[in-house]
């Protein structure tokens, strides 16, 4: 039998953090859990020894309480094998409509947070872990890949995300053993779904058939009608892909974002193929055998 590992999970008072939470403990593993009102987590971590779960206070938009966060659990369990990067909320309405500041403080959690969680869960698994190596999961969103109506910034903070751990997965010294996942989860039936900001309605998308007016009906009255996937057994298709040898950079989630997803790539393979000529002949003189 195979030694317990060490996850760190961010925002795990609700949705599919707390779920992430039950899953690894229920396979034998340790948790820390982190989320900004340690209480929310009280009832249920009051189930378990701290010698497998310990509840640690981590807003992910205060660079300090991250640090502090890796020092606790390397003081309480010497190690973390995997870092699940899962805070994050959703601000919404017509891209024209939603002003600046609550946009930017999306971007400060759903974003930065995450960006400076996982800088930190990076620099730990390469000098902190003894042997090297760990795992980064990011909770990203199908619509990080394929946008969605109502969703400019909340799509845009997880676009940003996809951007930046590609990027970093490219980087990576492979004799670190650091492994970077992207989740793309479609339609869960979350908190999340239900606690999402909207903005009021710019005036001129306000006719009732209009997408814009349609999904916002949808939130407000019939959320609970669409075909949502169950977080629990998300969780588990993600605790999966932790054991995995040599886990994909990207894994879609749910057979929404399976379809969504793929449509998106025959749409871009499409336009790629039907106006590849257009780069023809258009190199600097002299450098066309270089491209």
């Amino acid at each position: 039998m195979s030694a317990p590992r060490v996850w760190l999970v961010t925002g795990a008072s609700s949705g599919f953090g707390r779920a992430m939470v039950r899953c690894a403990l229920s396979h034998g593993d340790k948790v820390v859990a982190t989320m900004r009102k340690p209480s929310m987590l009280a009832e249920f971590a009051s189930q378990y020894p701290s010698s497998q779960l310990i509840v640690v206070k981590l807003d992910v938009s205060n660079h300090e309480e991250i640090k502090e966060v890796f020092r606790k659990a390397k003081a309480a369990f010497g190690r973390v094998d995997i870092v699940f990067n899962n805070a994050g909320y959703g601000v919404l309405g017509e891209a024209e409509t939603i002003p600046d500041d609550p946009a930017r403080q999306m971007f400060e959690v759903n974003f930065w947070g995450a960006v400076h969680v996982s800088q930190e869960a990076v620099r730990f698994f390469r000098e902190e872990n003894r042997p090297q190596g760990g795992h980064l999961v990011q909770n990203s969103a199908t619509v990080g890949i394929v946008s969605h109506p109502v969703m400019a910034f909340y799509g845009a903070s997880k676009h940003a995300l996809e951007g930046f751990s590609e990027t970093l997965q490219k980087e990576l010294n492979p004799a670190w053993n650091i492994k970077v996942s992207l989740v793309e989860p479609g339609a869960f039936l979350t908190e999340i779904v239900t606690a999402n900001q909207f903005v009021p309605q710019h005036p001129a998308y306000a006719d009732p058939t209009s997408i814009t007016s349609t999904i916002r009906k949808l939130f407000s009255e019939d959320i609970r009608k669409l075909p949502f996937s169950d977080p629990d057994k998300g969780v588990q298709k993600i605790f999966e892909l932790t054991k995995l040898a040599s886990p994909p950079l990207h894994l879609p989630l749910g057979k929404d974002s399976v379809g969504n997803i793929r449509a998106h790539i025959a749409d871009l393979t499409k336009v790629v193929d039907e106006y590849a000529s257009w780069s023809d002949n258009i190199a600097l003189e002299g450098n066309g055998d270089k491209i």
